[in-house]
């Protein structure tokens, strides 16, 4: 299984930036992608930026230009910056790992999801 702790949230002005972090712990080797997906109030939860482990990545229209994501492999560590932040990106933010393990000959695979970590952007 795969462990995911998400921190770096918290209140901020319009226009500021925030780190968030996720570390994960468990059988991480297995791990094909991560990503991060927030969730507002009344909203279903959505992609913001996803990674593969060949380092393809992907961004909401909406994050584009705002938002890096990255990853530290020998820390087993996520990271997003987020820079210019609006009051539109005010959710709750979560962690989500993709992995896969064997057998070879019957594989099976799973998502594993963090506890998620509040950001607020409002003046």
């Amino acid at each position: 299984q795969v462990h995911l702790v998400e921190s770096g949230g918290g209140s901020v002005q319009p226009g500021g930036s925030l780190k968030l972090s996720c570390a994960a712990s468990g059988r991480t080797r297995s791990i094909d992608a991560m990503g991060w997906y927030r969730q507002a109030p009344g909203k279903q939860r959505e992609l913001v930026a996803r990674i593969i482990s060949r380092g393809g990545v992907d961004y909401a229209d909406s994050v584009k230009g705002r938002f890096t994501i990255s990853r530290d492999n020998a820390k087993n560590t996520l990271y997003l910056q987020m820079n210019d932040l609006k009051p539109e990106d005010t959710a709750v933010y979560y962690c989500k790992a993709e992995a896969s393990w064997g057998p070879i000959e019957a594989p099976a695979s799973g998502d594993y999801w963090g506890q998620g970590t509040q950001v607020t952007v409002s003046s």
